[in-house]
């Protein structure tokens, strides 16, 4: 009986995930700017690969392979939303602007 509750959450939690990342690359093509597109990948991206690992540590049981995606799981955690921040930054910098209509919130409060 436990079985089938493993199961049908560690499915649950795969199937969710796939979708969150299939979200992300939707909006990479259907969104309008670089920020926009950085922001929707950073994001789904994050939780899809979560809870895709967690549905993994589900199926996996108790052993070292649980161990090791809870590693993998604490790295995409940590440097996922860092190299995202990196990356947009970097694009600012470079001169990247976002698309017209909307307020540079940085770029006003720096002229004050």
């Amino acid at each position: 009986m436990i079985d089938v509750i493993i199961n049908s959450a560690s499915a649950t939690l795969i199937g969710a995930g796939s979708i969150f990342i299939l979200i992300g690359a939707l909006g990479l093509v259907r969104l309008p700017d670089f920020y926009t597109r950085m922001h929707a990948a950073g994001v789904t991206d994050t939780l899809g690969a979560e809870l895709l690992l967690l549905g993994m540590m589900l199926q996996a049981g108790l052993s070292l392979v649980t161990l090791k995606l809870m590693l993998i799981s604490l790295f995409i955690f940590f440097t996922s939303p860092t190299s995202t921040h990196a990356v947009a930054n970097a694009a600012r910098v470079m001169g990247l602007r976002p698309m017209s209509g909307s307020k540079d919130i940085l770029t006003s409060n720096e002229n004050t």
